[in-house]
């Protein structure tokens, strides 16, 4: 099922074209990766995709009633008053103590319901967040530089665990992330981004591209290669005579 479309799609902010003539879409099930340099547009795409911003030509079309769970960059809870896992889910909206299990247990942290917000980990904090969107029960999961703060073992670890959630809820998942070779990895289908669709595909053709490579360069297939592997083991698909030699 297709759960979003969008046509000619050209946005702005502040008066600026960020965004011009994108065509794309997102299908049930799989998982789409936006990647670009710092100012590229993907954080607007993503707004324009869910009606945040009216586009200033071209259409975006959305199935009727379309579900969407939003995971965002990490947050700072230093300052924060004792608040247990528990009621932070139950802000702006209460929930059901058996939601909230379910979701803290899909998501990964089924033991953290009394745990301390301000105690979390980077990872267990990012797992709460996603617990959270889960409440929404998602058809679009949205995650906009969710891992930033965790290292990459932590960021390789969080995708694995938003392929899961794929997996078992079949919703879509739309990514934005700096972890380049991490987070292509984890995708079905990536978009290459710079003001316009540089070029899309699955993760190798796009690693591939030349215009990825004029943006990106070609330094850290090696950490593509390394999480490639662990996520094709995990799957059970890795056939071992495939290693390149070379």
């Amino acid at each position: 099922m297709r759960l979003i479309t969008a046509t000619g799609l050209t946005l702005q902010q502040a008066g600026k074209t960020v965004m011009r003539d994108v065509d794309m879409h997102i299908d049930r099930g799989e998982i789409v990766t936006l990647v670009g340099p710092n100012g590229s547009g993907k954080s607007t795409l993503i707004k324009g995709l869910i009606g945040a911003i009216k586009p200033l030509q071209g259409t975006v079309d959305t199935v009727r009633g379309l579900r969407i769970g939003y995971v965002p960059q990490s947050l700072h809870m230093d300052g924060l008053l004792p608040l247990t896992v528990r009621r932070f889910l139950c802000l702006p909206i209460r929930h059901e103590a058996d939601a909230m299990a379910r979701a803290l247990s899909e998501a990964g942290v089924p033991d953290l319901a009394e745990a301390q917000m301000r105690t979390l980990s980077g990872g267990q904090f990012q797992r709460v967040m996603l617990a959270r969107a889960l409440l929404m029960s998602p058809d679009l999961l949205i995650l906009d530089e969710a891992t930033q703060g965790l290292d990459q073992p932590g960021a390789a670890d969080f995708y694995r665990k938003i392929d899961h959630v794929r997996t078992h809820l079949n919703c879509a998942v739309l990514m934005v992330s700096h972890d380049l070779h991490v987070v292509m990895a984890a995708s079905d289908r990536v978009l290459c981004l710079n003001g316009h669709v540089c070029c899309e595909g699955t993760p190798e053709v796009v690693q591939d591209a030349p215009e990825y490579r004029a943006l990106f360069g070609t330094g850290a297939q090696g950490a593509f290669a390394i999480y490639r592997h662990q996520h094709d083991h995990d799957h059970h698909h890795h056939d071992e005579h495939e290693h390149d030699h070379a």
